[in-house]
């Protein structure tokens, strides 16, 4: 089976990360997307987030329709950093040989990637698909890669003008470009519409997150203890308590669900078929299109 991690904070979960998923996952035929929220993502830790119990209440909520989103309790209270590389590798070892796993980020969130917490190990743990945005190139792509995997200067000088798409084969890295997916979504706008009716907020979220928000009364600034700070989040003795029956319900449904993935013996259906051409991108020879590679992350 195709499978993908969808990680982030998803502050809330909106229109955009679900049309994201279901274009990635018709595009890669992925038989599961994992929503997976951060309960300490390493990049945002002096952000004030909503509560995770909150937050993955909402996914939960947003994911029912399609099945083949799963929201995750990968991240979960581990009382430390969500490191991608670990909660890659802790997926991994739950699946099969023959499941082929893929990470599932935004252009914005990719462009930082050499920062992150052994981005290497992570780049060969899996394959990428890249959610493209206007204005980026093939070189941008190319430049925000770690040092070791980075293409020289002639050849990133080269790519500026090729645009992001089709599929980068690296020496350690297999990276995949998804089209643009026009759906406007921000945090800006939720929080602006959280202070006006249900279905004002439904042009950016989910009908059952809009009426979530408005009934827990988050985004407007008045619910103080539903923010969480780094200090509360990583404070000693720290332990989220999911009392609400959305919550509890969500880790039920995730369970039977990962229940139900485990017993499961039909044999995937959904690898690619040998006739489809795909494009393959080089930084080292002029852009072409024949059959893409494949290979099994294990």
């Amino acid at each position: 089976m195709n499978i993908a991690l969808f990680g982030g904070t998803f502050d809330p979960v909106h229109l955009g990360h679900l049309a994201v998923a279901r274009a990635a996952a018709d595009k890669f035929d992925l038989g599961r997307v994992y929503f997976v929220p951060a309960d300490l993502p390493p990049h945002k830790q002096m952000r004030r987030l909503t509560n995770f119990q909150h937050r993955f209440a909402m996914l939960a909520l947003a994911t029912t329709e399609d099945p083949r989103f799963v929201p995750s309790l990968l991240d979960a209270h581990t009382g430390q950093p969500n490191y991608s590389i670990d909660t890659v590798r802790r997926l991994k070892s739950t699946l099969k040989k023959s499941d082929r796993l893929y990470f599932l980020i935004g252009m914005d969130a990719f462009k930082d990637i050499a920062t992150w917490y052994k981005p290497v190990e992570l780049l060969a743990e899996l394959e990428f698909i890249i959610v493209s945005r206007p204005g980026f190139s093939l070189a941008d792509i190319g430049a925000a890669l770690p040092e070791p995997l980075r293409p020289n200067a002639a050849m990133l000088r080269a790519a500026r003008h090729q645009r992001s798409e089709g599929t980068i084969a690296l020496r350690g890295a297999t990276i995949h470009l998804l089209s643009e997916v026009h759906e406007k979504a921000s945090s800006t706008h939720i929080r602006a519409a959280a202070h006006k009716s249900v279905k004002q907020l439904s042009r950016y979220v989910p009908l059952l997150v809009a009426e979530y928000i408005k009934k827990e009364h988050l985004y407007t600034g008045g619910a103080k203890a539903d923010l969480q700070s780094d200090a509360e989040r990583k404070g000693k003795g720290y332990i989220q308590r999911v009392g609400r029956a959305e919550a509890e319900q969500a880790r039920k449904r995730v369970h039977q669900e990962q229940e139900n993935v485990k017993r499961s013996k039909i044999v995937s259906g959904l690898e690619r078929s040998d006739k489809e051409e795909r494009q393959v991108l080089s930084f080292e020879e002029p852009r072409h299109s024949h059959a893409g590679r494949s290979h099994k992350n294990g």
